[in-house]
């Protein structure tokens, strides 16, 4: 008798793909409520924010639909290519990029703005499965941990001059996979120590970052706070059940750029309390589902990559939120699925495509009697 594995495929994960739709359909509709008072002063058009991600996620789903029916593994083999070209693109935005509302962070293509550190998060995921799975020594040991939080410091450091919270999430996505590939704990509390040490480094190394502590602190004596109080107020004046989709007051004008980072707040206060839970129900089933899909797939590659993209998810959504209900200082960093942003709705498809092609990738053991 003998056995092996062969490979084999199965239905795509059902769940993961109806949570990722009603996220998509949910964070539309609540794009069109929060972004049509901004889009009729300043186009001329109530639909303008909407239509344009309409597009974006249009062209998300299509992706999802071609990334999901490929092998991931043939995205693992062309990991180093991306990351270099990330790297490439993170570097070009510096030198060429489109400054908006005083950031630096997109690159025009013609009609079309792009904003490479999106890219740059997917590119990191796939670059640390392939280098964790090229690892031929321990990857336990504290020499490991280093060189693959030092392969991730030039990205960190390009992205992280004009993008701070897309340079913590890249680094929380890098802890995340080294923590999920060790099998001892404790040099963790070292990595994190040396974080606190960086953090408080990082924080005095310029004014405008202690600023922005103070202004969490107490933001009515800044004017800068100015948004973070209007978000409070929508959250506060919603109430249990909300105002109702499209009653909100504060989106007309008080929360400057409603419909991006700020739109949690706006939910609040449409859909209320209520709504706000459900929503936060639906991207906790949908991390709880990307763990499953981890934790079944008999692939160290699969297992990977779908760890990868649960933690960029939760760290995002996390911090969102957190932002929004002034738990911690400002970082200016968007809700997956419904905040205005087509780059991010693309890439954000793109991984969940990833996620569904793990799902439906399966090995299967089988069993034979020789003579």
């Amino acid at each position: 008798m003998a056995s092996g594995k062969k490979q084999g495929y199965s239905e795509a994960d059902g769940i993961l793909l109806t949570l990722v739709l009603i996220l998509a359909v949910f964070g539309l509709t609540m794009l069109f409520s929060t972004s049509e008072y901004n889009g009729r002063v300043r186009f001329g058009d109530s639909a303008y924010y909407f239509k344009k991600q309409l597009f974006a996620m249009s062209l998300g789903l299509l992706t999802m639909y071609l990334v999901a029916g490929m092998d991931y593994h043939f995205f693992i083999r062309l990991a180093p290519a991306a990351y270099v070209v990330s790297l490439g693109l993170s570097a070009a935005v510096l030198v060429v990029g489109q400054e908006i509302n005083g950031s630096r962070r997109w690159l025009n293509l013609g009609p079309l703005s792009f904003q490479p550190s999106e890219f740059a998060k997917v590119a990191v995921i796939l670059f640390l499965v392939w280098q964790i799975q090229h690892t031929k020594s321990s990857t336990s040991g504290l020499w490991f941990m280093g060189r693959t939080l030092a392969s991730l410091l030039p990205v960190v450091g390009l992205v992280g001059s004009n993008n701070l919270s897309t340079a913590i999430i890249i680094l929380g996505i890098g802890v995340v996979l080294i923590f999920a590939s060790n099998s001892r704990y404790a040099c963790f509390l070292g990595i994190g120590a040396a974080g606190v040490a960086f953090a408080v480094l990082f924080l005095a190394a310029e004014s405008y970052r202690l600023e922005r502590l103070a202004i969490w602190r107490d933001p009515e004596k800044y004017e800068k706070g100015f948004q973070t109080i209007q978000g409070l107020y929508a959250i506060g004046s919603g109430g249990l059940f909300g105002r109702g989709l499209g009653s909100s007051i504060q989106k007309l004008g008080f929360v400057p750029e409603a419909q991006n980072d700020m739109i949690f707040s706006i939910i609040c206060e449409e859909l209320g309390l209520t709504g706000a839970l459900i929503l936060i129900l639906i991207f906790g089933l949908l991390i709880w589902r990307l763990c499953v899909i981890a934790t079944q797939c008999m692939d160290l590659a699969g297992t990977l990559i779908c760890t990868g993209i649960m933690a960029h998810m939760a760290i995002q959504v996390i911090l969102n939120i957190a932002v929004v209900t002034n738990t911690i200082p400002n970082t200016g960093i968007t809700l997956p699925f419904v905040s205005y942003g087509g780059t991010s709705g693309v890439f954000l498809m793109g991984e969940m495509g990833l996620a569904l092609s793990v799902s439906s990738h399966k090995q299967q053991l089988f069993t034979y009697t020789k003579g």
